[in-house]
């Protein structure tokens, strides 16, 4: 794992506590955002995962990187990589690395969801009792990686139908967690899925 300096905010809440981030092209920004700037307020070290996968959001170009669906790059252009976050690529980390794996929206997850890799490392993390975090179009990885049969979900209403079709228990509440796993509707509910994810590491 890194070591860098993580300038804390007024809360140590998660200090020495380890969170992934992973994302692939047209992830929803702000998604990324809020988990990244709350965690890291409260001490956790975050590391993001980009997969560079799937199609940019255009004008594409040879060398861009990955970009959220309003733009936002992976490196992010605002906070300088090795104070507040690092960058590390799936095959130089572990699941056993990590406290927590977090899974925006957008459409990365449904880019994400057909990799091998990274559903053998969203199981392998499940399995170790490591949270597993997924908001909006998130669930959609959980769904492919077998892990939601019999568990309270819940998600942006397009995916409530995969949901309960693949066994999950579906409610329409901000944010619900249901043992390890840890699920959010939309946007505007990141302050309790963020909420439930501190509360959760702390």
């Amino acid at each position: 794992m890194p070591t860098y300096v993580n300038r804390v905010g007024p809360g140590e809440k998660l200090k020495g506590r380890k969170v992934a981030i992973i994302v692939a092209n047209e992830f929803e920004d702000i998604e990324l955002l809020y988990p990244f700037l709350r965690l890291s307020e409260e001490g956790a070290e975050v590391v993001i995962i980009p997969i560079m996968f799937g199609s940019h959001p255009r004008p594409a170009f040879k060398g861009k990187p990955i970009t959220g669906r309003y733009g936002i790059p992976i490196p992010l252009e605002f906070h300088k990589e090795g104070v507040r976050y690092a960058i590390r690529e799936l095959n130089q980390v572990k699941p056993i690395d990590f406290d927590a794996i977090i899974i925006p929206g957008g459409f990365s997850p449904d880019r994400l969801r057909i990799i091998k890799e990274v559903l053998d490392f969203i199981k392998e993390a499940y399995n170790k009792g490591k949270i597993i975090a997924a908001i909006c179009h998130g669930p959609q990885l959980l769904i492919s990686a077998g892990i939601v049969k019999g568990k309270k979900c819940t998600s942006y209403a397009a995916v409530k139908d995969d949901l309960i079709n693949a066994g999950a228990k579906f409610v329409d509440e901000p944010a619900v967690k249901d043992g390890n796993i840890i699920t959010a509707r939309v946007p505007d509910d990141l302050p309790e899925f963020c909420r439930l994810i501190i509360e959760s590491l702390a």
